[in-house]
Formats: structure tokens, C-alpha cells, sequence
């Protein structure tokens, strides 16, 4: 299969402060010889982390540069590593390029999934350039300012029973562990995050962050990586069609506007120093 790059693979909205928002789920393109390989379900994208250009276009604002994945997540997952390792060993997950669903029911209806030789075109054609342009546009901005904060941006449904237990929290701040950013810059997340009335908080739970935010966070080099999952109930209808609920964003979007804004003071303070 030739996997077609047109909308080209990620849209950049350079900014003029050291922090980038990455929004690698958001994509809902999908190739047309690749959408007839699949089911009805399937076509619908239900595993896209929708309107997040929409819910943070206060970053504009802010000065942050914001980079958008176009293409679906069914294509390929830009949130995972290259060679396809699992980022959670011995839970469920889905893969690099993905053959089921959230719910766990097949993507392919004839069961004709990609193999070594599609996945590696569709690596090169999407996977590629989204992930070079991260690292050119965290490079641009840490040669700018001597530090650059990556925020990478995520929803997910609330209720999911194959990856976890439960209803999720409302804010799933990941780090890695502590290993992707400075644990100063955590904190003050987290504080944020707890301190906003109505909306569960958690540092390194279930999501402790996917392969940007482990790979591009480095902060002995001033590279500062921070995943946020959301659950998609605060801010949109979790069910089809998907609908934006602009009264939920408007509870939610002030607290991610704090936590934007702490992460971008702290980068501000780090480049002082």
C-alpha cells in the first residue's frame, strides 16, 4: 500500500514563547484505499482526542507554538515508539499501527491488516515528519530561549474497562515517573490541577506518559516534557457524534489555561537563570 500524505502530516502554528503544545491524536484523516480495508465503526475515527484545537486556542494567546497531527491514529500512532514496543508491558494497549479499537473489536473487516512493509511506509509517510518537526521546533525554541517546555495534549473517554478500572480522573498529569521534566515544574501542575473545584487530579497513574513525552523530555539538556490526558466529559460528548459542549469547556479551559501558563513561567524562570 502507498499511504498518501496529502493533508501533509502535521500543521505547525510557530509561536514566540519556549513552550510547544504537540496535539498528536487529534488527526481524523484517513487515506481512502486505507478506509475501504475498514469496518463502518472504524471510519468514524470514535479513538480521536477531538476538538483539542478547539479547547486549548487560548494557546495562541499565550505565545506557545501548537503542532497538530492530521492524520488518524489508525493510520499510525504518533504516540508510540517506531519499532512498535509496548510503553505499558503486561496491559493492554493498542499498537504502532493499530488492528482494534478502545472497545478491542477489529479495525479491518476482512481481517486484512498491515504488514511489515505497510507499516514501514506508513512510518515514513506520517510517523516521520511529525516527529521531526517536534524535534526542529523544540530545537528552534531551545536555541531561542536556552529551555523549551513540550505539553503534550490528550483526551480520552472516561470509562474505558480495557485499559483501566473505573472512571479515570478528570486531569492525568505524566512525567514518566519524574524522568521528563523537573520535578519543581510537576508540582506546580499537579497543584493547579488539584485545586481546580468540581475535577479529580492525579500525577504518574494509569498515563504516565506515552513515547513523547519519555523520549523528547530530557531535562539535564533544558527539555521539559509533559503529558496531560483528559477525560473527554469535561469539555465534549463522549459518545457520537462527538459534539463540543462549550458550557463543560468553558469549566474546564480556565484550569488549563493556569496550568499553560505555570508551565510557561516556569520555563521563563529556567532560561534566567
Amino acid at each position: 500500500m502507498t499511504t498518501t500524505t496529502a493533508p501533509p502530516a502535521f500543521i505547525l502554528h510557530p509561536g514566540r514563547q519556549p513552550l510547544l503544545i504537540s496535539m498528536p491524536h487529534t488527526g481524523t484523516h484517513i487515506p481512502p484505499e486505507l478506509a475501504e480495508r475498514l469496518t463502518p465503526e472504524a471510519r468514524q475515527v470514535p479513538d480521536t482526542d477531538w476538538h483539542m484545537e478547539r479547547l486549548y486556542a487560548f494557546a495562541h494567546d499565550l505565545g506557545a507554538s501548537v503542532l497538530v497531527a492530521t492524520h488518524s491514529r489508525y493510520v499510525i500512532d504518533l504516540n508510540r515508539p517506531p519499532d512498535g514496543s509496548s510503553l505499558y508491558p503486561g496491559q493492554s494497549v493498542t499498537g504502532l499501527c493499530p488492528v482494534d479499537n478502545f472497545d478491542a473489536r477489529p479495525l479491518y473487516a476482512s481481517g486484512d491488516t498491515p504488514d511489515a512493509a505497510e507499516t514501514a511506509a506508513r512510518r515514513q509517510a506520517v510517523w516521520a515528519p511529525y516527529h521531526a518537526q517536534l524535534r526542529a521546533e523544540l530545537e528552534r525554541i531551545r536555541a531561542r530561549h536556552g529551555v523549551a517546555v513540550l505539553w503534550d495534549a490528550h483526551s480520552i473517554r472516561s470509562v474505558l474497562p480495557r485499559f483501566f478500572a473505573g472512571k479515570l480522573p478528570d486531569l492525568n498529569l505524566g512525567t514518566a515517573n519524574g524522568a521528563s521534566c523537573a520535578p519543581a515544574l510537576a508540582q506546580r501542575l499537579l497543584a493547579i490541577a488539584r485545586a481546580a473545584t468540581g475535577y479529580s487530579a492525579v500525577l504518574d497513574g494509569r498515563f504516565t506518559g506515552g513515547y513523547i513525552t519519555r523520549h523528547y523530555g530530557q531535562p539535564a539538556q533544558g527539555l521539559h516534557a509533559v503529558q496531560l490526558e483528559m477525560t473527554q466529559c469535561s469539555y465534549m460528548q463522549e459518545a457520537p457524534p462527538f459534539d463540543y459542549q462549550p458550557q463543560l469547556a468553558a469549566g474546564i479551559e480556565p484550569h488549563l489555561r493556569r496550568m499553560l501558563a505555570a508551565a510557561l513561567a516556569f520555563a521563563n524562570e529556567s532560561a534566567r537563570k
